[in-house]
């Protein structure tokens, strides 16, 4: 059981990534996210993620600075992840990227590096990149992030590193349960984007049943749920508020009885019934915004 905001998850080759983090999609660069950072440190989060195309690297790099001045802690106490855009997918240019990134950042190397979406014919090359940055000890961790079974099995076939993280979008209307399996099959640790589906699933009557019964909010449950399947997750707030109601997920548990980890979160209640149809083609997608709404999706629910 995850208990607290400092616990890890070991990665295939040894590192310990935090289960819980902060995500930064769609936060501008400026003194709003560099206080976020500060308030995150201070309430115990050790895991930040962020990546090119979110154009905010170096207020998280100032945001970092900031908080360990404040805390006391050292660089080695957090964890941070960045992510290389499409655009820069290929041997030399995603090397090029790479060194961008860490500049913006201003750090002295990545805890995790990840491949942002499965271009064809881009990311073998790009992998090759990340792999030789690994191997100059210059990142910590690679990884890949929308990377679907066929993705990871085709990456593998020339790669010398497994992907140590695959990171999704991940929540109770997009499970992902076979690719969830593969992942824990190969030793490849899953993390979930998006995983309140931005704000758009805290209204969700069953959800909300769910909550009350155990007295905390929607929030709190799917990020509950997604620990208990073991799953990495990195809600995004700015909010110091939101911040510590988000992590407030160590002090209860989902029942056991009622679930198993091959389950949607709606079937916890054993009544509850997801369908989900969708048009999403990450590998035409050119733009954030438009990878987050092009997604269709039909959710049918029973009473509990």
């Amino acid at each position: 059981m995850v208990k607290s905001l400092q616990d890890t998850t070991k990665l295939h080759n040894g590192v310990q990534m935090p289960w819980f983090g902060m995500g930064v999609f769609k936060v501008e660069e400026g003194s709003e996210l560099v206080e976020a950072i500060q308030s995150a440190v201070r309430l115990g989060y050790r895991s930040i993620d962020t990546a090119a195309i979110y154009e905010n690297e170096r207020s998280v790099g100032d945001g970092i600075r900031e908080a360990l001045q404040e805390s006391g802690l050292s660089r080695q106490d957090l964890f941070v992840t960045s992510k290389v855009w499409n655009a820069d997918l290929g041997y030399e240019s995603t090397l090029t990227a790479f060194d961008t990134s860490l500049n913006k950042l201003g750090l002295d190397y990545l805890d995790l590096y990840l491949i942002h979406w499965p271009v064809k014919g881009k990311y073998k090359e790009a992998w090759r990149a990340l792999e030789t940055l690994y191997k100059q000890g210059r990142v910590k961790a690679i990884g890949v992030s929308n990377f679907q079974i066929h993705h990871l099995e085709d990456l593998m076939q020339d790669a010398e590193i497994k992907p140590m993280v695959n990171q999704v979008e991940y929540h109770p209307y997009l499970t992902q349960k076979e690719l969830l399996q593969y992942c824990k099959d190969q030793g490849i640790q899953m993390e979930a984007w998006s995983p309140l589906m931005q704000g758009q699933l805290l209204d969700q009557p069953v959800l909300k049943e769910i909550a009350d019964r155990h007295g905390k909010s929607v929030a709190q449950i799917i990020l509950r749920w997604d620990l208990q399947h073991g799953v990495v997750t990195i809600p995004k707030s700015t909010k110091e508020h939101r911040l510590a109601e988000n992590a407030a997920v160590f002090d209860f548990e989902l029942s056991p009885g009622r679930w198993s980890k091959s389950t949607d979160l709606t079937e916890i209640t054993g009544s509850g019934r997801i369908r989900t149809t969708s048009t999403f083609n990450p590998a035409t997608c050119k733009d954030a915004n438009l990878m987050s709404n092009a997604r269709i999706g039909v959710f049918v629910f029973s009473a509990l």
